[in-house]
């Protein structure tokens, strides 16, 4: 396995991802993850960070930053893959990326998601008392 960060995306590796997002549920219709939506973040401060072996795509996930914190987005690993390290390293680079930037990591976790959250606390995470997540999506 190896761990490859793309700043742009080919329809390939775009449709791979998003098959892994599926699988996993991390994307709906709702959330806009288009291919050009994608291609706008990494052409900005955008970074897909994949786990790979051969041309499978086994684990995924995207960072973008506002150059003052990097935020960590649509974390996933192939279901038949989970509990094996794979998105553990995947956070890893991502921590690497904000320690080299200087940036503060911020992520959102589902409530009923324990397995992401202990991985996250394990990793030095913390609930951030007092916040509730908010968005508008339709504008």
């Amino acid at each position: 396995m190896i761990i490859k960060q793309y700043h742009s995306l080919s329809e390939n590796i775009y449709t791979k991802i998003m098959r892994l997002w599926q699988d996993t549920g991390i994307t709906n219709p709702a959330r806009a993850d288009s291919l050009e939506a994608i291609t706008h973040s990494l052409q900005n401060t955008g970074t897909i960070i994949c786990a790979q072996e051969g041309d499978d795509i086994i684990g995924a996930l995207w960072v973008n930053h506002d150059f003052r914190r990097l935020y960590i987005h649509h974390m996933a690993v192939r279901p038949s893959r989970q509990n094996e390290g794979i998105g553990k390293q995947l956070l890893r680079e991502a921590l690497d990326i904000a320690k080299h930037t200087g940036y503060q990591a911020k992520l959102e976790v589902h409530r009923d998601n324990p397995a992401a959250r202990h991985l996250y606390k394990a990793l030095g995470f913390k609930d951030l008392d007092g916040y509730i997540t908010m968005i508008k999506r339709e504008l």
